[in-house]
């Protein structure tokens, strides 16, 4: 089992999370939002430990809900600067793939413009991130996740057209999925292939991942047998501070 950890679930200042999370056992880290940074100075930081990049996410042009590669129609270029500045990031820190926030339909505008949009924005995407051989993941959230409505399912992101192209990829939260489709058993066994990154929580609290009603371990077993091997990232809230927190992973640390 390959398990990463999500940077944020430390309460360290944010440039000593990467040696935190390599101190603990984990091989890679996922840094959202990278952007206050230079890209040279999270990488040094990084470098220092044994630690790989994973995944980052797309730089916000602003604060509003509309947040995200969809975007009302005429911010659609503002978003394409968002998903470029991304990809300079991703080159720079040598990380494979960035997860593109899909963001909500703005109040007033119509949501079928917006689709249009938004599946505009993930081809351009796509194809940027293709000609650098890095690939872009589109996740499902619940609907309860102000500023990620599309799309809502794992259905959705594993059925539609961006989900045909090779350089597109679903992420997986199982969180989310657990609130929206259920059967997560069932996702795992149907979409595999499709999904190349996921995230794990506790449900409905979202805490680590060994407690509440989702069976982890039964999931981490089910995902070796349909041959997965990318990353699981802890996107999760400590119950009180992380590393009291970590005896679920023990089992899967690094030797």
């Amino acid at each position: 089992m390959r398990c990463k950890f999500i940077h944020a679930v430390y309460r360290t200042a944010v440039l000593e999370r990467f040696a935190a999370a390599a101190r603990a056992g984990f091989e890679a880290v996922e840094f959202l939002f990278p952007y206050e940074y230079a890209a040279g100075k999270s990488d040094s930081a990084c470098r220092r430990t044994s630690c790989s990049w994973c995944c980052s996410i797309p730089h916000p042009a602003t604060s509003t809900p509309e947040n995200g590669a969809r975007r009302h129609p005429r911010r659609s270029a503002e978003a394409r600067r968002d998903i470029e500045l991304a990809l300079e990031y991703a080159c720079q820190l040598g990380c494979p793939q960035v997860h593109i926030m899909a963001g909500v339909v703005p109040p007033g505008a119509d949501r079928a413009a917006c689709e249009a949009v938004l599946i505009d924005n993930l081809r351009y995407a796509a194809e940027c991130f293709a000609r650098h051989d890095k690939r872009i993941l589109i996740g499902a959230e619940s609907a309860d996740q102000t500023g990620l409505s599309l799309p809502q399912s794992i259905s959705d992101a594993g059925d539609g057209e961006t989900g045909r192209q090779a350089e597109l990829a679903v992420q997986l939260d199982l969180f989310h999925a657990q609130k929206v489709d259920g059967n997560l058993s069932h996702l795992i066994t149907e979409y595999a292939g499709q999904y190349r990154h996921i995230q794990i929580a506790s449900l409905p609290d979202r805490h680590e991942p060994d407690e509440g009603e989702i069976n982890y371990p039964w999931l981490y077993a089910l995902l070796d047998k349909t041959g997965y091997d990318g990353w699981i990232g802890c996107e999760y809230i400590p119950r009180t501070d992380t590393l009291s927190g970590l005896g679920w992973f023990s089992p899967y640390r690094k030797k």
